[in-house]
């Protein structure tokens, strides 16, 4: 969320940024009069609180002078003043509670540089990477393939867990492993260090990394222990810090985290998102950056670069797209996105997310630097980008790099990965 004092002193900032998003300010008004009167609540209870201590010091004094009923006086006095106090303390967290829920739902700052535009339609192409794969034949999309060779059984997944779930086969169950074999190692050469996050998160935690308002209804929840699955590794290792102050010398953390994700994806969607392309349950590997603030839009350009090195290097064609204002979530400052070319949909379809969240999360989850236990330290800014989400990276490979027979090619990057294999070949059962 936006720091407090933004709202106080320069709420013009946010205001801008709500016309730019194309959004009402009426919540920002509302977080300020909320503000407002939880300060004079705090100023009044405080003010009561001096007058419960002036009026206690009189006991002694009453007593010590043997005055018996100026003593009973004051103690129905200072009582008096305690329940008056209790109960303006009680208003003075329900107004801070209300403040911060808005607060929380306002989304961040933009960079100067977001494009402009109401919907996905606005997004602006930074860069095209890899030449259009072309055919001497029709090229299938990914769910033929899937189904001829055998190597996702989806029929038999939802007898057991319902639609959108898959089992993995053979050739193709060896590819998505040595995907993140081989994106981890990729990484850690960059010095980023590899951690593998719990797949569960408790509700405090969550509410420092999304807006759980925008972001419950994709999640699974898990009762009655109050937690939900995670829906990106993401979310756990950004949230790793939460309540923590990092040493500097610390900084930047690099991470490098895989894990299993788990979305409801609801709402309909085309024909291209069939077969494994927009599933409940897929694995990710995920780019996580914590760093001082001054450092944050080189690295979120490092990341970036990371995920174009990494797409290059598995032969893919995609684009690099600047996302907009009206496509923008609440949590990102700046995003991009890279979109692979499929060929049989004839479309670009996102598969990397990669974004700035400044210190939006940061101040959520009161994650700061500098000196442990020292007080007022700076808040840090957080990062992230998918690496690969291996469903989607599975669909890219075997659409751009299928052959006439329905086999698919294995990129040359992955093949030391496959025993030196550099055709996926059909499972032999199903």
């Amino acid at each position: 969320m936006l720091d407090m004092n933004l709202f106080r002193e320069e709420a013009d900032l946010i205001r801008a940024d709500h016309t730019k998003r194309g959004i009402p300010h009426d919540a920002i008004e509302r977080v300020i009069e909320l503000d407002q009167s939880w300060r004079n609540l705090l100023h009044e209870t405080d003010q009561l609180r001096r007058e419960k201590n002036e009026a206690a010091r009189g006991i002694g004094a009453a007593k010590k002078a043997g005055d018996h009923a100026a003593a009973d006086a004051i103690l129905a006095q200072v009582a008096d003043l305690g329940e008056r106090i209790s109960a303006m303390e009680s208003q003075t967290n329900e107004a801070m509670e209300t403040r911060d829920r808005l607060r929380m739902s306002i989304p961040n700052l933009l960079h100067h540089d977001v494009p402009q535009g109401a919907d996905e339609s606005g997004n602006t192409v930074h860069a095209v990477h890899g030449e259009k794969p072309s055919f001497s034949f029709e090229p299938r999309p990914h769910n033929d393939l899937i189904e001829m060779n055998r190597w996702v059984d989806l029929k038999r997944a939802a007898k057991i867990s319902g639609s959108r779930f898959f089992f993995l086969k053979g050739d193709l169950a060896r590819l998505e492993f040595a995907l993140q074999q081989y994106a981890v190692e990729f990484l850690r050469q960059r010095e980023f260090t590899f951690v593998q996050p719990p797949v569960m998160m408790n509700r405090q935690a969550y509410e420092g990394v999304t807006d759980l308002a925008d972001f419950e209804t994709v999640m699974y929840g898990i009762e009655p222990d109050k937690y939900y699955m995670i829906a990106t590794s993401e979310h756990p290792l950004t949230a790793m810090y939460m309540d923590e102050t990092i040493p500097e010398e610390q900084m930047p953390l690099r991470m490098v985290g895989v894990s299993q994700c788990f979305r409801r994806e609801v709402g309909s969607h085309g024909q291209s998102d069939l077969g494994i392309w927009r599933v409940h349950q897929f694995t990710k590997i995920e780019q996580i950056i914590i760093a001082r603030p001054e450092d944050s839009w080189a690295l979120h350009e490092e990341l970036l670069k990371n995920c174009i090195d990494l797409w290059n290097s598995l032969g893919i064609h995609y684009e690099v797209v600047n996302i907009c204002t009206g496509d923008m979530g609440t949590v990102a400052a700046k995003k991009y996105d890279l979109e692979a070319w499929i060929p049989a949909a004839q479309q670009y379809k996102e598969i990397v997310s990669c974004s700035n969240c400044t210190d939006y999360q940061a101040n959520r989850l009161n994650i700061r630097y500098g000196q442990p236990g020292h007080p007022n330290q700076p808040v840090v800014h957080t990062l992230n980008s998918t690496a690969v989400a291996t469903s989607r990276a599975l669909v890219a490979i075997m659409e751009q790099y299928q052959l006439e027979d329905g086999r698919v090619a294995v990129p040359y990057a992955l093949q030391p990965y496959m025993g030196g294999q550099t055709v996926l070949e059909p499972c032999e059962w199903g």
